[in-house]
Parts: C-alpha cells; sequence; structure tokens
C-alpha cells in the first residue's frame, strides 16, 4: 500500500508543477478572472486544489504552454521578378532592338568559331 500512496504523491505534485508551470507560461492578459500573479499565488500555495481551480477559473480556453512568438512585425513576403511594377508578360521588342541583338548573336558565334578554329585538333 505505500507504493500506491507515493505514486499518489507523484501524480498530485506532477501535476501542481505542471499547473505552476502553465500559469507562468501564460500571457498575464490571457489569464482569466484574477491577476496572473493572483492566480500563481494560488497555485502555489493550494497545491493540487489551486491547480483544478486555475483549470477550471483561470486558464484561458484552449491555452497551451507552448512559448508564443514575441515578433509582432508583418512578415516581409520576397518579391519575385514577375511582382515588380515593369514586368511585363510578353517584352516590347523594337525592330532597332531586333537587329542589335542580331549583330550580337553572329558577333559571337563569329567569336565561337574563331576560337574553334584556332584549339588543336580541330
Amino acid at each position: 500500500m505505500p507504493e500506491i500512496s507515493f505514486l499518489l504523491f507523484l501524480a498530485f505534485f506532477g501535476f501542481w508543477v505542471w499547473a505552476l508551470l502553465d500559469v507562468l507560461a501564460t500571457d498575464a492578459d490571457a489569464s482569466r478572472n484574477l491577476p496572473k500573479v493572483a492566480w500563481l499565488l494560488i497555485v502555489f500555495f493550494f497545491g493540487p486544489l489551486g491547480a483544478v481551480v486555475w483549470i477550471m477559473f483561470g486558464r484561458p480556453p484552449k491555452g497551451s504552454w507552448l512559448p508564443k512568438v514575441t515578433d509582432f512585425s508583418s512578415p516581409r513576403r520576397p518579391v519575385g521578378y514577375e511582382d515588380q511594377p515593369g514586368f511585363t508578360a510578353r517584352p516590347e521588342i523594337t525592330d532597332r532592338r531586333s537587329q542589335e541583338l542580331d549583330r550580337k548573336l553572329e558577333a559571337w558565334e563569329a567569336e565561337q568559331r574563331a576560337k574553334h578554329d584556332r584549339e588543336p585538333g580541330s
């Protein structure tokens, strides 16, 4: 029988410690009916009974003990190239620009042919 009473003691102690940590992790604005400090004192001094009272009357609904994000600035979304104001799905190419690109392409092709001709074994 002593081992059952020891197990009950461990269960109540664990419940009490969990309730203390839950009160500490809860935001002060989220605790119900009393200030957070009052709930901390109630749970601390009344043990498991205080923990039950905390769960019933003080704990926020769907409260969790996970830490919350403290950065309240809005997240910045990366802006893709297509989201830029000057982006058009189909770029406009004028005749002059097309002729310029054709000249650059011909010059590059001539350069590549010259490199290929200079290589040994070609």
